[in-house]
């Protein structure tokens, strides 16, 4: 007799457990679209927020310079070597040694945008702005230089 008790139990609590279910899909159902399409309104309602993480850029001054000084920390920062820094040393006016940037080299196919280069970076040079639209057909057009 209890082995009957608990089959109609257990079948009670599978019709309740179904009718939730159904409740939360017939509540979604019914509610209001919110799909974009997203080619077309690209440039009218589109909403990037500021904090999305998209590519790595190395924003100018004034002058037209980058506050880039080549000491490296941004490549040793990165979990995935995705930066490659090639400096050379000059000597100044002064007649000190200075190192100078001759390429910074970003690979966006290879980035995890986890923005601890950015974070490491002591002078700015770098962050990472919001453009979204990097799909390109072949791999070698996703290694960036920054520099230029």
């Amino acid at each position: 007799m209890s082995t009957f008790k608990d089959y109609i139990n257990g079948y009670a609590f599978g019709i309740k457990s179904l009718l939730v279910g159904m409740r939360t899909s017939m509540k979604v159902f019914m509610q209001k679209k919110i799909t974009e399409r997203y080619p077309e309104n690209r440039h009218t309602t589109l909403y990037i927020p500021e904090r999305h993480r998209a590519m790595l850029v190395m924003p100018k001054d004034e002058n037209g310079n980058n506050k880039c000084i080549a000491c490296g920390l941004c490549q040793m920062a990165c979990p995935n070597d995705t930066i490659h820094i090639t400096s050379e040393t000059r000597e100044t006016e002064d007649g000190k040694k200075k190192k100078f940037l001759v390429k910074y080299e970003y690979d966006l196919g290879s980035c995890m945008f986890c923005q601890l280069c950015v974070n490491a970076c002591p002078h700015d040079a770098i962050q990472f702005s919001n453009h979204f639209e990097n799909a390109v057909f072949e791999r070698e057009k996703l290694i960036l230089t920054l520099n230029e």
